[in-house]
């Protein structure tokens, strides 16, 4: 659901070298330092293992949230560009181990172009280090520590107007666009709607026109008949880029169930699991290995080549917005989405998070192919069987 009023949710849009931050400095017994003012260790093979996989996460937002929520509804009127990225923050970024983030953000079709312009500007400003992904040959620009990647999307399709619209946006730059958000469309039902009528005919069009130009359909948000539907319709996998597993999640309606699940697996494509707290359990506490919980049940379910990660945060989750803005941020949903006094997960919810999932992994015996599968190959591999050439 977005915010009222003018569209807005929590992810609604506003108006060093790196090189030394992956010089891990060896402390003893075989661990690390991820950055060296941590105290936190890592063992060789986790470092290893993150170093050597090109890593995706499938819902990650590049600007620091806070001041992207103080900009709409804090008391810094002069801050409106709630998308600029500091030198200070880009540090972060290239240091948090991730190779590829998705910072797609829910708006309202008044909103797309300047979001979309703010993106492709981003990358201009800072060409060193962020590179625009609009294919799989682009990921071979980037550079473990020096140079990342964003694949431009949107969490909602309203801009989508006509079927030619498809078109335009697919020409400025996005390659995944969520056919709803939480509420209804012209094009579906959402997974907070009273009641879902799966895709319009209107809707279905939509999903032809991304097929043949290799746009990637993304089901997150929909409810359960639009998501469906769209498994159904579509030529190409569809994308579950930021959900959970709703029988682990007391039956949370953003999550999927498992007939969504085996959908998904069966048209070749991936899910990317969450931290959203109220995602990850109903109950206290709500840990980092709770969200492993939901990778080992996609992967016994449909199997590990399915399941990849989607935390739904910028590098510092949520819980760190000052007020007003963090009040405002959690009223701008419906009661379905049943927020508790946190948002984030513990442990899943600071810069080094891929560190602690991968650290997580291998405790829970998964090899090392998999855990790779798991932090970007799937994802790689699916958005190459959709963008196609």
């Amino acid at each position: 659901m977005m915010i009222q009023k003018k569209y807005y949710n929590r992810r609604g849009f506003l108006s060093t070298t790196a090189a030394a931050a992956l010089a891990f400095p060896m402390i003893n017994m075989g661990t690390y330092k991820v950055f060296a003012a941590d105290e936190k260790k890592y063992s060789a093979k986790v470092i290893d293992l993150v170093n050597n996989t090109q890593v995706f996460d499938m819902l990650s937002i590049i600007s620091p949230f806070g001041p992207m929520m103080l900009a709409a509804f804090g008391d810094k009127p002069k801050q409106k560009d709630g998308l600029n990225i500091t030198e200070e923050h880009m540090q972060i970024l290239l240091s948090s181990g991730m190779d590829v983030f998705h910072p797609a953000m829910g708006l309202g079709a008044d909103e797309a172009p300047a979001f979309v312009a703010r993106l492709n500007a981003l990358a201009a400003e800072h060409p060193k280090h962020l590179h625009r992904i609009d294919s799989i040959a682009d990921l071979s620009d980037l550079k473990k520590g020096e140079r990342v990647g964003f694949i431009i999307g949107i969490q909602n399709s309203d801009h989508f107007r006509e079927v030619d619209d498809v078109d335009l946006y697919y020409h400025l730059g996005q390659r995944i666009s969520q056919l709803t958000y939480n509420s209804q469309n012209l094009i579906g039902t959402g997974s907070t709607d009273r009641r879902d009528g799966g895709l319009s005919s209107y809707g279905v069009s939509i999903v032809e026109r991304m097929n043949k130009l290799g746009m990637a359909i993304d089901v997150s948000h929909c409810g359960d008949r639009t998501t469906l539907d769209a498994f159904e319709v579509s030529k190409k996998p569809v994308l579950i880029t930021h959900s959970n597993v709703r029988k682990l999640a007391g039956g949370h309606v953003r999550c999927k169930p498992d007939e969504a699940i085996k959908a998904m697996a069966k048209t070749g494509s991936v899910m990317g699991i969450t931290g959203v707290r109220m995602f990850v359990r109903d109950k206290e506490p709500t840990r980092i290995g709770h969200v492993i919980d939901h990778i080992d049940y996609v992967t016994k379910l449909v199997g590990v080549e399915h399941v990849g990660i989607g935390s739904d945060m910028d590098m510092d989750g949520y819980d760190d917005v000052p007020e007003p803005a963090y009040s405002a941020l959690k009223a701008g949903y419906k009661k379905s989405y049943q927020f508790r006094d946190k948002i984030d997960t513990d442990g899943f919810d600071h810069p080094k998070r891929i560190f602690d999932l991968t650290d997580g992994l291998i405790g829970r015996g998964y090899s090392d192919d998999d855990i790779k599968l798991i932090l970007g190959g799937n994802f790689k591999r699916v958005l190459g069987e959709i963008w196609g050439a």
